[in-house]
């Protein structure tokens, strides 16, 4: 499992338009790199909007905000435009980053066990080392206590 003060493992990921997006492009900058189960789902939608509403502050602090689930780059697309998010999302269809950062688990619905993303949040500074990490998040106030955790470094 990753902790807050390791590196953090690099990527390289398509994003909505299948551009190639790396970890290590944001060298200097703020990273709040959050993992989502599903595009077009409540919680998912709801995390993503409210990210999207306090974009403006997280700008402020110079930050750089990237969304990461399995889902194809056509459905972040669909779901990026249909709720005008302002920030990339990344797929990860052969779930490599997932996997890298701890996130793809077993989880349970209904009494029926399945593999999916846990919500979770990483900080990571301008240096690529991790400095915060929520995990199981609960996405009412979520974008607040990561802008609060990014002012502190």
């Amino acid at each position: 499992m990753l902790k807050a003060g390791k590196k953090a493992p690099s990527f390289t990921l398509p994003d909505g338009d299948k551009k190639k997006i790396s970890l290590s492009d944001f060298k200097g900058k703020k990273v709040v790199l959050y993992f989502y189960p599903k595009d077009m789902t409540s919680g998912c939608t709801q995390e993503a909007c409210n990210f999207r509403d306090t974009f403006p502050d997280f700008q402020k602090l110079k930050a750089v905000i990237l969304g990461v689930s399995i889902d194809s780059p056509e459905s972040h697309k669909k779901f990026s435009d249909k709720y005008e998010l302002p920030f990339t999302l990344l797929s990860d269809a052969d779930k490599k980053v997932v996997q890298k950062y701890g996130v793809w688990k077993e989880k349970s619905m209904y009494g029926r066990k399945y593999m999916g993303i846990e919500r979770t949040t990483f900080i990571i500074d301008g240096e690529g080392v991790i400095r915060n990490i929520f995990q199981k998040v609960k996405v009412s106030g979520h974008a607040d206590e990561v802008m609060k955790s990014l002012g502190e470094i």
